[in-house]
C-alpha cells in the first residue's frame, strides 16, 4: 500500500506542471547516449508520447554526429573538425544528409510510433523549414592583424525558420521530428548544429521550454557541484571566469539566445537518466540545470 501511495504522490506532484504547460510547446534537442542505449531510447519515446497525450506539444530536433562518423569510416572517408565543427565538403554533405534525414530521423520516428505515438519526420528542406546560410569561422592569432576566415565547407548557420509545417503538424496531433539540415537561397544543403537549430525553432514557435539532452548531469561549479538553477547573468559570469568551458559553452549560448528570442525557460539535462525529460519538467527538484530569469 505504501508503494501505491508513493505513486499517487508522484502523480499529484506533476499535476500543477501539467496544468501549467498544457497547450504549450516544448522543443527538445535529442542526442548523446539517449539515442544509443536501448532502454534510454524507449524511455525517451514514452516521455514524448505522454507529453503529447496530456496536451503538451513536443517538437524534437536530433543530432547524429557519431552515426555520421561511423558511416564515413565504413565508406573509407576521414572525418576532420575545426573548432568542433565537422568540415563538410560536397561528398561529406551527401553522407550527412543521408544519415541524418534518411536513417537517424526515420529510426526516431519509428521508435515513437512503435510505442503508440504519432510522429512525422522532417528535414530542413521540407516546407522550407530551415533556411540556412554558410558559416564562416573567424580565427585571430595576432591582435594587430585582421582575423583569418576559415572555410569549413557546407556547414551552416540558421538564417530563418518557417514554422508553418510544425504548427500544422501540432494542430493535427502529430509529433515533429526534425533533422538539422538546412537549405540555402540557391538550393544548396547545409549541415547545421542541432543545438542551434533547436534554439531557433524554439524561438520561432514561441516555445515555453527548450530542453537540451546531454551526456553530463548539467552545469557544475568549480567544485563539481551541480547547479540546479541559473540566470543568464550568472551564466555570463561563469563564462567569463572559465567555470563554464569546453563543449558546454555553445550549449549555454544557445540557451541564452533562445531566451532572448522569447523562450521562457531552457534546460540542460542528463539524457543518460531514464525518463530524464519527465523528471525535469514534471517534478519539483528536476535533474539538470534550468536557466531562467
Amino acid at each position: 500500500m505504501k508503494k501505491l501511495i508513493e505513486k499517487a504522490k508522484v502523480l499529484i506532484e506533476s499535476l500543477p506542471y501539467i496544468q501549467q504547460f498544457s497547450g504549450k510547446t516544448v522543443v527538445i534537442k535529442y542526442g548523446g547516449n539517449a539515442m544509443v542505449e536501448e532502454t534510454l531510447k524507449k524511455s525517451f519515446a514514452l516521455d514524448i508520447i505522454l507529453m503529447k497525450q496530456i496536451g503538451i506539444n513536443p517538437v524534437i530536433v536530433h543530432g547524429g554526429g557519431p552515426q555520421i562518423g561511423e558511416v564515413m569510416k565504413k565508406m573509407g572517408m576521414k572525418s576532420s573538425f575545426v573548432d568542433g565543427y565537422r568540415v563538410t565538403d560536397s561528398e561529406t554533405m551527401h553522407v550527412v544528409e543521408m544519415v541524418l534525414v534518411g536513417r537517424v530521423n526515420k529510426e526516431i520516428v519509428s521508435l515513437i510510433n512503435m510505442q503508440g505515438g504519432r510522429a512525422v519526420g522532417l528535414g530542413g528542406k521540407d516546407g522550407s523549414l530551415i533556411r540556412g546560410k554558410k558559416k564562416r569561422l573567424k580565427r585571430q592569432d595576432k591582435k594587430d592583424q585582421p582575423p583569418e576566415i576559415i572555410d569549413i565547407g557546407m556547414v551552416g548557420d540558421v538564417d530563418s525558420i518557417n514554422p508553418e509545417i510544425l504548427i500544422s503538424l501540432d494542430n493535427s496531433g502529430f509529433i515533429p521530428v526534425i533533422a538539422p539540415v538546412g537549405i540555402g537561397k540557391g538550393g544548396e544543403t547545409y549541415n547545421i548544429n542541432a543545438d542551434l537549430v533547436a534554439g531557433k525553432i524554439a524561438e520561432a514557435l514561441d516555445a515555453e521550454k527548450l530542453v537540451l539532452l546531454t551526456d553530463v548531469e548539467g552545469i557544475k561549479n568549480k567544485d563539481g557541484e551541480l547547479l540546479s538553477s541559473l540566470s543568464p547573468k550568472e551564466i555570463n559570469s561563469y563564462l567569463k571566469d572559465g567555470t563554464i568551458h569546453g563543449g558546454m559553452v555553445p550549449k549555454v549560448e544557445c540557451c541564452i539566445s533562445a531566451m532572448e528570442g522569447g523562450v521562457t525557460k531552457t534546460h540542460i539535462i542528463d539524457g543518460r537518466v531514464e525518463h530524464a525529460v519527465l523528471l525535469e519538467i514534471f517534478t519539483d527538484i528536476g535533474i539538470g540545470t534550468q536557466i531562467t530569469e
